[in-house]
Parts: C-alpha cells; sequence; structure tokens
C-alpha cells in the first residue's frame, strides 16, 4: 500500500467520524421533561418501606456476626497495646462497635461519637474525655491511696491544648488507665474537614485515649497524611463487613427523588432517641412535659431542668446534664431560647400533637 492509499484511508475515516457525529447530535432529541413535574414519593413513607424490607441470609449474618465477637478479646489486646482499632467493610459497624464495647470495655469509660451527624462539637467531646479520665484516676488513686487529689481548673474552662495535655500526661501515676471514644462514620460529614481530622488524630494520639472507629466512603483513607496514620491514629485495621443496613445512620440524609418532610419528624426524633441511653431519654421526656404543661412558655430554664431532673435522680451534676443537652443539640432535638428575663432557656421544635406523639414512643 503506498502512501496515498494510506492518506485517502485515514481520510475516509475522519469523515465517516465526524459525519456520524454530526448525525447523531441532530436525531438526538432533547427532553422537555422537568425534574418538578415528577410525581416524588413523600420521604417518610418512602422512609417506611425501606425499613419494611426483609433481610435476606439471616443465618450466614449471624454467624459472621458471631466470628467477629470472638475476636474480642484479641481487639481488647490491640487497644491495651495502645493502638486505634478502625472498622471497615460493607453494611453498618455501629451494632458491632457498641456491642464490644458493652462487653469487653467494661472497665474503662466510653465517649461516643456519632460522625454521620452534620455538625459535631469536638470540644466538648474533648471535654468530657478529660472529665472522665479525671474521675478514672481520682477513683484508682482513692482505692489506693485513700486520698484524692486537690481539685484543678475546671475542665470546660480551659483551652484544647491544655486538655489534649491532661489527656497526653505522663504524670498520672496509674497502670493502664485509659478512656475510650467510639467514633461512629469517622469520615462522616460532620468530620471530613481537615481540622476535624487532625484534632481527632490528636486525640487519639495522646496516651490516656483508645480510640475504635468506623469507616463507610471508599476514599476515606485519603483524609489522612502518612504522620497521622501511622504516628497520630495508628491504626489496627479491621475488614468486619456486617451486610447491615443504615437504619440510623441514613436518616440524616435525604432521599434522592423523595419530597422533604420537616427539618424535624416525629419519626426521625423517635430513632434518635431510641440510641440514646434511658437517662438520657427521661431527661428529654422532662423537657417535653414542660412544654407540654406551659405551651405560652418561651421554654424550660436550664436551672429549672437540672434541679428537676436531680429530684429524680437522672442526673447527679451539671456536667451530666450538659453531656445531654449537647448530645440533644448535635442532634437538632432541642434549641436554646433566652427569654425576657435573660436566661437561657431549652425548647423542642415540634408542635404540641407531634410531641405527644414522641412521648408516647419513647415510654
Amino acid at each position: 500500500m503506498d502512501v496515498d492509499e494510506i492518506e485517502e484511508e485515514e481520510f475516509g475515516f475522519s469523515r465517516n467520524y465526524f459525519l456520524a457525529k454530526e448525525l447523531g447530535s441532530s436525531s438526538r432529541k432533547k427532553s422537555a421533561r422537568k425534574l418538578s413535574e415528577i410525581d416524588l414519593v413523600d420521604e417518610e413513607e418512602l422512609r417506611e418501606v425501606a425499613a419494611s424490607i426483609e433481610p435476606k441470609h439471616e443465618k450466614e449474618v449471624n454467624e459472621l456476626i458471631s466470628s467477629y465477637k470472638s475476636l474480642y478479646s484479641k481487639w481488647l489486646f490491640v487497644l491495651r497495646s495502645g493502638f486505634a482499632l478502625l472498622m471497615y467493610g460493607f453494611g453498618s459497624k455501629k451494632a458491632l462497635i457498641e456491642d464490644f464495647a458493652s462487653k469487653s470495655l467494661t472497665e474503662y469509660s466510653v465517649v461516643v461519637v456519632n460522625g454521620y451527624l452534620q455538625s459535631i462539637n469536638l470540644k466538648q467531646v474533648v471535654i468530657t474525655l478529660a472529665e472522665l479520665l479525671s474521675d478514672q484516676v481520682k477513683l484508682r488513686q482513692k482505692t489506693t491511696s485513700g486520698s484524692l487529689c486537690k481539685s484543678q481548673q475546671p475542665f470546660n474552662t480551659r483551652s484544647m491544648s491544655d486538655l489534649l495535655t491532661f489527656l497526653d500526661s505522663p504524670d498520672l501515676e496509674v497502670e493502664e488507665c485509659f478512656v475510650c471514644i467510639l467514633v461512629h462514620n469517622i469520615d462522616g460529614p460532620g468530620l471530613r474537614d481537615s481540622d476535624s481530622q487532625q484534632c481527632l488524630a490528636s486525640i487519639a494520639a495522646c496516651s490516656h485515649v483508645r480510640m475504635v472507629a468506623s469507616i463507610d466512603h471508599v476514599n476515606a483513607p485519603l483524609l489522612w497524611d502518612k504522620k497521622m496514620v501511622h504516628t497520630q491514629f495508628d491504626w489496627y485495621w479491621c475488614h468486619v463487613p456486617t451486610f447491615a443496613p443504615y437504619k440510623v445512620e441514613s436518616m440524616f440524609f435525604p432521599f434522592i427523588l423523595a419530597h422533604g418532610g420537616s427539618a424535624q419528624s416525629v419519626k426521625t426524633a423517635s430513632i434518635v432517641l431510641q440510641s440514646l441511653t434511658p437517662n438520657a431519654q427521661n431527661v428529654f421526656k422532662v423537657l417535653a412535659e414542660h412544654q407540654l404543661a406551659h405551651p405560652d412558655e418561651e421554654g424550660m430554664p436550664i436551672n429549672n431542668l437540672y434541679s428537676t431532673c436531680r429530684e429524680r435522680f437522672l442526673v447527679s451534676s451539671q456536667v451530666t446534664l450538659n453531656s445531654h443537652l449537647t448530645e440533644f443539640k448535635d442532634h437538632e432535638l432541642i434549641k436554646t431560647k433566652r427569654n425576657s428575663d435573660g436566661q437561657d432557656c431549652l425548647c423542642i421544635p415540634l408542635t404540641n400533637e407531634a410531641l405527644q406523639k414522641l412521648i408516647a414512643e419513647i415510654v
């Protein structure tokens, strides 16, 4: 084949290619349908249908979960050795991690962080860790020496740097004294920014803190640099696919092609409350009952809520109540208002009818 034939063949190929593109674009019709014209399903109805889907292969999944439970002693040894556990694999790992904590971490204080929420107060998390560690140290010192250490500056007035220094302090003189932090979805929307990840890495690097976390996004490891992975987090990777549905996690994300309901529906609030401790549920119930009994008021003053909860033995200190309130605020269950007297009051952003339904569900 000579040069002229080659050039003619290439020219013919190019001409046919562009001719095909022109014919294809001219014959392609544009749709006149708009997204607003689509008949969308109500979000709550769609969630109810999704929740009613029967799980498959229950026997195999239960056997898989049982095999993970046999690793609890190994995971505890890894934590005691100074590593952090990172759970990955398809399916929600929330129930598995909390079961591990309830059965194997009973000797230690545990703080749970729900990374699937839209916003998280990490400063409050660090304050809570410091308070729990301090209580644990005081308890051990009391049992060994019979005396308590002197009170120090309140943790809620300290800077983040001072709090991390306390959690990493080598001067506590108590062997194997640490607090645990469980982070569900450490790659969640409220924790994906670099500042939050660096803060979590600094927490995990503290000598008196042990972290157990889960990831679900395929690109989650891109959140960390080499130093964070190998020096601060010091991950021990655990492949634990559970094939469990993301029921709780998905409640905070709107379904595609579904009508959005109210910002805080009864269904959503009920599921959130069911994931909290019984004491937290009862504190919320006190606030709800007050709001129903005093519909004309702007809310319940925080001091009144503390007095009522203390009388009912729901909280032992203001710190305990504050931890519950922080959790409520993170889940957008309550809002803070200032009344005419200048007091900070708490209210639940639901109608009285919706609030009555919610109380009936959590009783």
